[in-house]
This record gives C-alpha cells, sequence and structure tokens, in this order.
C-alpha cells in the first residue's frame, strides 16, 4: 500500500513562529527603523549599516555551528532568540531619550543596540536550518518552506500595515518607541511557539572528534559552489533594494513615513502569493524558479531605474504593482534558494554545509547595502544625462543592481539539480496551462 509523507505532529507550531517573529523583527530590521534613523539624519551609509547588519553578523554561524552537537538545536535557537527580545526592549528607550540627548546620540544607541541583537541572532541562527531540515521530509520542504513564507508574510504584510497607522505624517519619537515596545513583546510571544516545535536527535549527527572542518573541500564540492557563485550575483543586486528605496520615496518621492509603509506593505501581499508556486517548486525543481525569479527582478530594478531617472514617472497604481512584484521575486528567491541548499547539503556535515551557505550570501546581503550606501553618497553630486536616463545617485544605483541581476541570471543556468525540469515547462505551465485549469473551472460552474 502506498503512503505519502506528512508533517511531523507539532510543526504547526513553527508557522506560529514565523508569524509573531515576523511582527517582531519586521519592525526593527526593516522599514520603520530605516525610516526611524533618516528622522535622526542617518547617511546613506549608515543606512546600509543598519539593513546589513543583521546578515553580515550571520558569520557568526561557523564558529558556532560546533557546538550545536553538544547544545542541540533547539536549545540554541531559544537562547538565542530569547535575549535578542532584550536588545528590543532597549530600543523602544531611545525615543524617550530625545529630551536630553541630541540626534547622533541616540542614532549611535540604536547601532549598538542592533549590534546585540543581530550578535545573538548570528550564533543561534546556525540551528534553525539544520534543525528544520531534519525534521521536514525531503519531498515536503518546498511545500514548507512557501507555508512558513505565507506566514511571515502575512503578519509582515499587518505590521506594515499597523506601523502605518501608528506613524502617520511626521512622527513624534513616542511613537516609534510605541512600535519598537510592540515588537518586543511580539518577539517574546514567538518563544513560545518556538518551544513547542519538536527536538530531534540528529543535532548529535556531527562528529565530536578534534578533526578540523574541511571547510575548504565543503566550498569546492561543485553542485555547492556553483549555488554560492549565483548566491553571491543575487546578495549584490537585492542587498541594498529594500533600504533604498524606501530612502528613495522619503527623498526624492517626497512621500511621508505613513503613505511609504501602506505602500511597503504590498511587497508582502506578493510573498503572499508566492504560496500558489508551492507544488511547482516541488514539481519543477527550485532552478527553473530561480531563473523566473532573477529575470523578474531585472524588470523590476530597470523599472526603478526609469523611475529614479525621469524618464517614466510612476503612479501610484503601478508602485503598489512593483512592491507587490518585489514580494513575490523575493520571496520565491528565497524558497528556491533554501530548498536547493537542503537537497544538495549531504546528510553527514549537513549543518557545516548550510552554515557556510548561509554566511555566504548573508555576509554578501550584508556588505551590499553598505558599499550601495557608500555609493549613493559619494554620486550625491552626480549629475548628467544617458540617452533618455538622468544619471544621479539613485538611478545609478538601481543600474548597478540590474546588471548584478543579469550575472545571476547566467549562473542559475549552471546550477546543478538533477530533477529540475526546464525553465520553459515551467513558462509554460504558468502562462498556459494553470490559466487553462482556471478558465475550465469558471465555465464548469
Amino acid at each position: 500500500m502506498q503512503t505519502t509523507e506528512q508533517f511531523p505532529k507539532g510543526l504547526s507550531n513553527a508557522y506560529w513562529f514565523a508569524l509573531f517573529n515576523a511582527f517582531s523583527f519586521q519592525i526593527v530590521l526593516s522599514s520603520p527603523m530605516v525610516l526611524y534613523a533618516k528622522s535622526l539624519g542617518a547617511s546613506a551609509t549608515t543606512l546600509g549599516l543598519i539593513y546589513g547588519m543583521m546578515p553580515m553578523l550571520v558569520i557568526l554561524q561557523i564558529p558556532a555551528a560546533a557546538y550545536l552537537p553538544r547544545i542541540g538545536y533547539k536549545r540554541f535557537v531559544l537562547g538565542g532568540w530569547g535575549i535578542r527580545v532584550f536588545f528590543i526592549a532597549g530600543m523602544a528607550t531611545v525615543p524617550w531619550l530625545g529630551s536630553f540627548l541630541n540626534h547622533a546620540t541616540q542614532l549611535t544607541l540604536i547601532l549598538a543596540l542592533l549590534f546585540g541583537f543581530n550578535l545573538f541572532r548570528g550564533i543561534s541562527s546556525c540551528a534553525w536550518l539544520p534543525w528544520i531540515t531534519s525534521i521536514v521530509p525531503g519531498s515536503l520542504r518546498g511545500r514548507y518552506l512557501l507555508m512558513d513564507a505565507a506566514s511571515a508574510n502575512s503578519s509582515s504584510f499587518l505590521t506594515f500595515i499597523m506601523a502605518a497607522w501608528v506613524l502617520g505624517t511626521d512622527p513624534a519619537g513616542w511613537q516609534f518607541s510605541a512600535l519598537f515596545a510592540f515588537s518586543a513583546c511580539a518577539g517574546g510571544l514567538s518563544l513560545m511557539f518556538l518551544r513547542r516545535i519538536p527536538e530531534t536527535s540528529s543535532a548529535a549527527e556531527a562528529s565530536t572528534s578534534n578533526t578540523p572542518v574541511p571547510w575548504r573541500e565543503i566550498a569546492s564540492y561543485p553542485p555547492f559552489r556553483k549555488l554560492l557563485r549565483m548566491n553571491l550575483a543575487w546578495a549584490l543586486g537585492y542587498g541594498g533594494i529594500i533600504a533604498f528605496t524606501t530612502a528613495y520615496m522619503r527623498g526624492p518621492g517626497g512621500m511621508t513615513e505613513g503613505s511609504i509603509l501602506w505602500v511597503s506593505s504590498f511587497f508582502f501581499l506578493g510573498g503572499l502569493s508566492s504560496l500558489a508556486f508551492g507544488r511547482l517548486l516541488d514539481q519543477f525543481g527550485s532552478k527553473p524558479l530561480l531563473t523566473f525569479a532573477a529575470w523578474l527582478w531585472l524588470f523590476i530594478v530597470l523599472r526603478w531605474a526609469l523611475t529614479a531617472g525621469g524618464a517614466m514617472p510612476i503612479s501610484s497604481v503601478e508602485l503598489l504593482v512593483l512592491e507587490y512584484l518585489m514580494g513575490l521575486g523575493y520571496s520565491l528567491v528565497n524558497t528556491a534558494n533554501l530548498r536547493l541548499g537542503m537537497a544538495i547539503s549531504p546528510e553527514m556535515g549537513r549543518s557545516h554545509f548550510l552554515a557556510i551557505f548561509q554566511v555566504v550570501s548573508n555576509l554578501t546581503l550584508g556588505l551590499a547595502p553598505v558599499l550601495w550606501g557608500l555609493l549613493i553618497d559619494a554620486c550625491a553630486q552626480v549629475h548628467g544625462h544617458a540617452w533618455i536616463l538622468e544619471l544621479n545617485r539613485y538611478s545609478l544605483f538601481f543600474i548597478g543592481a540590474g546588471l548584478c541581476f543579469v550575472v545571476m541570471i547566467r549562473l542559475t543556468r549552471k546550477l546543478e539539480e538533477p530533477s529540475a525540469a526546464k525553465v520553459q515547462h515551467l513558462l509554460r505551465e504558468i502562462l498556459i496551462h494553470a490559466p487553462q485549469r482556471v478558465w475550465s473551472s469558471i465555465m464548469a460552474k
């Protein structure tokens, strides 16, 4: 009798954890924190540092991975996530100190607290992917990752709507403080569901001998090396998108904080809609979905470049569509990327494979916004024309990101995934077969 694999009992708590965790981190690591830093007079380089600090500190996963066999996945994640909440509570007090501290000092305090928050996140996150990989059956990982992303995107959408309502126009310090306090409370609630996720004995799979970990051999494993190269291009292109589209809308775009957050909430609706790709991801594989998403991102940044360069003004409806596509594109790349990383990592030494996979991509994601921020600050006085495009600091940024996505498209073709279908088959399913099934269903009714 044929049996089908099922999710283990208790895994639903992972979705609830993702829900409340997103309520928390989307405030202190995304646009609301960028807007607060802008209100304190932060430069583009500082904004890049704020946005890039979290992925940069993921490098701590490599030394931390050695302690997983002794501590266990669950205890490792619980410890790090628990300490993070105290740093968020500290952030909630900073706006209240504006009565006797100047903006530069407040900004320094926020950077210090963000460093502590991301320090413990970086250490403890080395356990998350190996933990989930050992729990979720291989045939269900694409579905799990998309459902996890759907949980996070749902709460992120609600978070941005709430933040837009709280901040409104020209927000005071106490309004940012209220958002940070909400983030701390949501982070505390997420720990309750984290504790209920089933533990696994697989943490003990790693060798406890004194034999050095062969990091060079891991990185040179051909399928893994090709995935790392593709991730470098992706991370360089995407690394500064959220921070500097937010900065562009607040600066040259002339939008208020509330309007920016309301528009940005459509990013998470796009991410939520990626749930419809769950069957396609497991059916066609990660490679064709990555190729499709890379072309989508190239279109997105070119449209931003035309807007920033004054060649094609953007309407409110177009802006919402663009944010929606950004969310969809990010979720597709992230999910397909993680699934492929899980698939090509051997069971023996999986923790180390996944640690180096996350470190390389996240370190690049962290450095990219800092580098782009330096470029934007350096090009503040640049004004020129090329064809129909005005060359300024923001249009140059979007053009540079587009070149990264061109490289990503080329590198995606070289990925190794034996079970993957051709991208033409995926496009045929998306553009022809799926609409035909929807139309047939409508006509049948």
